[in-house]
């Protein structure tokens, strides 16, 4: 996929990691650019694990042990992402606000070739167009996404239920929604991940339904072997994590859900018919 986070992703593929291996692997991710150069203390102090499970890490990937796993990444960057990144991004004469942007856009270009294979899109797109109710769950930095997707869902698909609290009355509310009918939830899941989505998502795998999550990894702590996950990364280099590839996430998997609803375009113009009557928009 031509970037460090793709390279790190199919260096993991394939590999059974305990939920501390996968904290590890998804702390590189996002990291991506700096990981050939972390020693194991400092890997260890970012993802918030002991040096030992480090060193284990590297061991179930198939490397004699950390220094290998280190040299391997180092060996497999190409020289002018290496050059770059043992001279530092203040070398480019960019401010942090424009370092910032760049690499949102290196985000965008890596959700891109993961597109290429439309397959998990669509399949996602279908489930969301079937379910009836149609729940959507995002919470704390995630709220933004799923209220997003929820305000333009509504517009093509007949019951969307947005989840953006959390609380006692999270897991009645998706209970609420089995009840209903529903069969897939929709989850937006961001650093720093809430403990609530997590056991929110479990409730929600125990009484039956489907998960589509959108993440920033596919190592994030809300990732199970049976949901259908979207990664899309954040970008890190600001005080706040910025999510312009999640976003656009959001926007596709809209487009797919659509392709399942024979009646979007027909609500759509509905709708738009509606608004010029009420004089709801300005232009």
């Amino acid at each position: 996929m031509g970037s460090a986070s793709a390279r790190l992703l199919k260096l993991f593929e394939g590999h059974r990691l305990t939920p501390t291996q996968r904290r590890i692997a998804h702390c590189m991710v996002r990291r991506a650019g700096d990981a050939p150069f972390l020693s194991s203390v400092e890997l260890a102090e970012l993802a918030g694990v002991s040096q030992p499970s480090v060193t284990r890490f590297a061991v179930a990937l198939g490397f004699d042990g950390y220094p290998a796993l280190r040299r391997h990444l180092r060996e497999s960057e190409p020289p002018a992402e290496a050059e770059s990144a043992a001279e530092g991004e203040g070398s480019t004469g960019l401010s942090e606000y424009q370092q910032a942007v760049h690499a949102e856009i290196e985000n965008l270009r890596h959700l891109a070739a993961l597109l290429e294979d439309p397959a998990p899109v669509e399949r996602a797109g279908a489930l969301l167009a079937a379910s009836r109710p149609l729940p959507v769950l995002g919470l704390r930095a995630a709220a933004a996404q799923a209220t997003g997707f929820a305000y333009f869902a509504a517009k093509v698909h007949p019951d969307v239920r947005l989840l953006t609290e959390g609380g006692s009355m999270l897991l009645d509310r998706i209970d609420g929604c089995v009840r209903a009918g529903a069969r897939t939830l929709l989850c937006f899941a961001l650093p720093r991940h809430p403990r609530e989505t997590v056991e929110a998502l479990e409730s929600a795998r125990e009484a039956g339904l489907s998960i589509v999550t959108v993440a920033d990894s596919a190592f994030a702590p809300v990732a199970h072997t049976e949901d259908l996950l979207l990664p899309a990364a954040v970008g890190t280099g600001l005080a706040f994590d910025t999510a312009c590839a999640p976003m656009l996430l959001g926007r596709v998997l809209l487009e797919a859900m659509c392709d399942g609803l024979p009646d979007a375009q027909a609500r759509l113009e509905e709708f738009d018919a509606r608004a010029g009557e009420r004089g709801l928009f300005a232009e």
